[in-house]
């Protein structure tokens, strides 16, 4: 129904319908003013009155409309949701004198030197495996700071990424108590423990503000910089979950320098999809520097960040990228979206082989496979295909699975069909580092690409 529309009436004989809706509906807007506490409705166009003084009013952004019909009347509320979030690169973050963790979210120096003349109280989520490496020197952090803190160590994986999981840690915020605008939960792991946090966050007290503190890359460059958290349902991957960005990110590569190098390659996988998606110039110093990457764990040169620091501009350009992609589209209004490359069939095969493939991995399988759906298809060149698929290979990423079957691959392009208002929005590479959204690729193409696809790269994966 378009926006105004609220009510229709047939229109009775004699008289248009034009007529016959002038007459028997009328619609008025009002603003919403505050005055004293106490908001009121002010028809558009008629002026404030002069009794309320002008320092005491504030105006809302907010509308009310209302269609008074012979059926009753109808209120429509048109009403801004705002959000504002840190996404902020730090160095030191667990130093006691580094006071980023726990006011780096405020903007406001007042605020700040409020919140300095009282006790500090903060519950921290941290993934089991992360608390063994850092949860000492988290504890000296808030001891040496005289927080009153709370430490939930939990494992936190795929297979645990559960509602059960979410109420776990909801039942242990309750029983700390929390103030829910001032006292930000904080999450402290990789993308699956920032997930889970934050819808847990979410549903407390109907939002209750996190702070993300990724420790891999993938949650780095991925998990840490948007809006949506979420669990996995009825083994389906992130089934449940809400779009509920956190107060603040803090980044912190020194984290990934204690994680496997599969897990280095892993985040790669994210990177590169942005590279493939958005950026050339990200694209080729993947090509160039992949292997330094892994080999170095995004580490800069002795310690020091300086402007030719591959790691350095690899996140910074993945992260713009991707910030570039969500901030304008944080609720997913439109389901047109470039992020989506590798995450057609990734869901469905990550959940079925579980927990054999990561998700980076799983998400670079299904960018390799729709690499060759656009060669068949005609939008990127042979030699395009050829760089796509040996970058891919320098980052150590796989670029076929055995579980990638072509049933597994039309089922989740039907449920992509069914979930995407009857279109398979498909983004797909038209050369590198440029892309478009697709919603007319057929069958047949489908077929010839894992035909091809399964020729050339199934001998090499195996």
């Amino acid at each position: 129904m378009p926006a105004g529309e609220l009510y229709t009436v047939a229109p009775v004989r004699g008289a248009t319908k034009s007529d016959t809706a002038e007459s028997r509906t009328k619609q008025k807007e009002y603003q919403l003013i505050q005055v004293k506490n106490t908001w009121c409705c002010v028809e558009n166009g008629r002026e404030i009155p002069t009794t309320w003084k002008e320092d005491q009013v504030i105006v809302s952004q907010a509308k009310i409309g209302e269609a008074v019909t012979e059926s009753g009347v109808s209120w429509t509320v048109k009403t801004p949701i705002y959000f504002c979030y840190k996404v902020t690169e730090t160095q030191n973050l667990l130093d006691p004198t580094n006071m980023t963790l726990l006011y780096g979210h405020l903007s406001d120096p007042q605020e700040v030197h409020v919140y300095q003349k009282k006790i500090q109280k903060r519950f921290i989520v941290m993934d089991m495996t992360v608390e063994k490496l850092y949860g000492s020197k988290v504890r000296k952090y808030f001891e040496a700071n005289n927080v009153n803190y709370k430490l939930l160590s939990l494992q936190t994986t795929e297979e645990t990424k559960s509602m059960e999981l979410v109420l776990t840690i909801l039942e242990e915020i309750h029983k700390f108590g929390i103030e829910r605008r001032t006292e930000p939960v904080i999450a402290i792991g990789g993308g699956v423990c920032l997930d889970i946090v934050g819808l847990a966050a979410s549903l407390y007290r109907r939002r209750t503000p996190y702070i993300r503190v990724p420790t891999t890359l993938l949650s780095y460059v991925d998990a840490s910089v948007g809006a949506k958290n979420g669990v996995n349902f009825c083994n389906c991957k992130n089934k449940l979950g809400s779009y509920t960005p956190p107060a603040a990110t803090y980044l912190d590569r020194s984290f990934i320098q204690t994680i496997p190098r599969r897990q280095i390659s892993n985040g790669l996988g994210e990177i590169l999809k942005m590279a493939l998606m958005k950026h050339m110039g990200l694209f080729e110093l993947l090509e160039s520097h992949g292997k330094y990457l892994l080999d170095t764990k995004f580490q800069s040169r002795n310690g020091l960040v300086s402007h030719g620091d591959a790691a350095l501009t690899a996140t910074r350009l993945a992260i713009q990228t991707m910030l570039e992609e969500l901030a304008p589209n944080l609720w997913e209004d439109d389901l047109e979206r470039l992020v989506d490359y590798g995450h057609v069939i990734s869901p469905e095969l990550e959940m079925k082989v579980l927990p054999a493939l990561m998700h980076g991995e799983a998400v670079n399988i299904d960018m390799a496979f729709m690499t060759y759906v656009s060669y068949e298809s005609g939008l990127i060149t042979a030699e395009d295909k050829r760089r796509t698929i040996q970058c891919m290979r320098i980052l150590e990423l796989p670029v076929w699975h055995k579980d990638c079957t072509l049933p597994l691959i039309k089922k989740a392009l039907d449920e992509r069909f069914k979930h995407s208002g009857g279109k398979l929005r498909l983004p797909l590479p038209t050369g590198l580092g440029i892309a478009e959204i697709f919603n007319n690729v057929k069958e047949e193409t489908i077929k010839r690409a894992f035909e091809r696809w399964t020729k050339e790269c199934q001998e090499s994966s195996t």
